[in-house]
């Protein structure tokens, strides 16, 4: 989606509700491969543009003779049944769409005028510089969540997710902001729920709207640099709300934030430090963070203080060390067990490894939720996103930075 700001000074009225994801039981059946069954339309790569003179320039050899330069490789051709995005929201199947969206969307912005304290600030934000007079107000519910880290076979490193709740309409955003990183990011877009009449229902409709929104919303995500993140509900009546006279983000625009500007582990949790974080509607949540060098970080805020613990796994409850630690669902610790033995027994996993440890902790081995609405398995080394909906491990959407 090209940029267009203008086309938002809309009298608009949108909720933005915010929840989350967890619970599992193993298929049936064996699963097919990672790459067997996808739908969706295909069309071949482009052709690579010619190479383009570089800034730097070599010392020419003292031998006699023209120059010989080293062939240079093409571009890796993404994989074949990769979905090609564009500026329309394309429905994938009922209750999964994707989009892209190129240029501005205003984060740069909001980071300059010191983000946001609370949910209501980002709307604030959105109405006055990106959609005219737009109205969002974010709500909380509890939910779950599953993350793994994992080497793979091909010393690749792959982060796999679940996300579990009531039936929803998911959709994947594809960004490629002027200034940052490329990102592959999920949204819950009935956290968006939109209710006005006339025109304004009318306008409710535009792609725009709705992807505009979408990026300050992320619940997940991957950048080009092999960065992933994960937003975990933890339930606790604690809340993080920090006040040191930093910038101020709240979960999504944290996660956005994350996918935008930093490049690893590191540089993301550098980044959190430069912040206060506000968690949406006062609910608890942790943070799972991986890169491609296989680093994995939980980041949870303990008396609004940032602690950080290297793991591979990740549900909901505390693993920080300490009076907090395993406070949380007793079925979370479960699901904490059953990924973390997969992981001791096994010193790499391939991605369909991944994602048959996502469908043994999804929604039919725990019934806390209706389902689980998505299981993505991200290759950090690759730039490649697989989705799994609602549980229907024999079909899959991939993605491709």
């Amino acid at each position: 989606m090209k940029k267009g700001l203008s086309l938002f000074s809309l009298l608009l009225t949108v909720s933005l509700v915010f929840a989350g994801c967890g619970g599992g039981q193993p298929p049936a059946q064996p699963l097919p491969p990672a790459g067997g069954t996808s739908n969706g339309q295909r069309e071949s790569p482009p052709s690579p543009p010619a190479n383009s003179a570089s800034g730097s320039q070599d010392t020419p050899s003292p031998a006699s003779g023209p120059e010989v330069l080293p062939p240079v490789s093409p571009p890796e051709a993404p994989p074949a049944d990769v979905i090609p995005l564009g500026g329309s929201i394309l429905e994938l199947e009922p209750g999964l769409s994707a989009v892209r969206y190129d240029g501005d969307y205003g984060f740069d912005g909001f980071l300059e005028k010191g983000g946001a304290s609370s949910d209501q600030e980002v709307v604030q934000y959105l109405a006055e510089n990106l959609v005219g007079e737009l109205g969002l107000d974010f709500l909380g519910n509890f939910f779950g969540c599953s993350t793994v880290t994992a080497s793979s076979p091909d010393g690749g490193v792959l982060f796999g997710r679940n996300f579990d709740w009531n039936a929803c309409e998911a959709m994947v955003v594809e960004a490629h902001p002027e200034k940052g990183y490329a990102s592959l990011s999920t949204v819950n877009m009935d956290f968006i729920t939109m209710g006005a009449g006339g025109m304004m229902d009318a306008a409710l409709k535009l792609d725009q709207v709705r992807t505009l929104a979408a990026l300050y919303a992320p619940l997940d995500g991957m950048n080009e640099k092999g960065l992933a993140v994960s937003v975990n509900m933890i339930q606790d009546n604690a809340t993080i709300s920090q006040s040191t006279g930093k910038p101020g983000i709240t979960t999504t625009t944290a996660v956005r934030l994350l996918l935008d500007k930093a490049a690893n582990v590191e540089e993301a949790l550098e980044l959190l430090r430069q912040h206060d974080f506000h968690a949406s509607m006062g609910l608890m949540v942790h943070l799972a963070l991986a890169d491609a060098t296989g680093r994995s970080v939980v980041v949870e805020y303990i008396g609004n203080e940032l602690s950080v613990t290297e793991t591979p796994v990740v549900t909901n409850f505390y693993l920080t060390s300490g009076e907090k630690h395993g406070i949380g669902t007793s079925q979370s610790h479960t699901r904490y067990d059953i990924l973390t033995k997969l992981l001791a027994e096994n010193p790499t996993l391939t991605p369909e490894d991944v994602r048959d440890a996502l469908s043994s902790v999804s929604k039919g081995s725990f019934g806390e939720f209706e389902s689980t609405e998505w299981s993505i398995v991200f290759d950090l080394t690759a730039k490649t996103a697989r989705y799994y909906h609602r549980e229907n491990y024999q079909n899959s959407w991939l993605f491709a930075l």
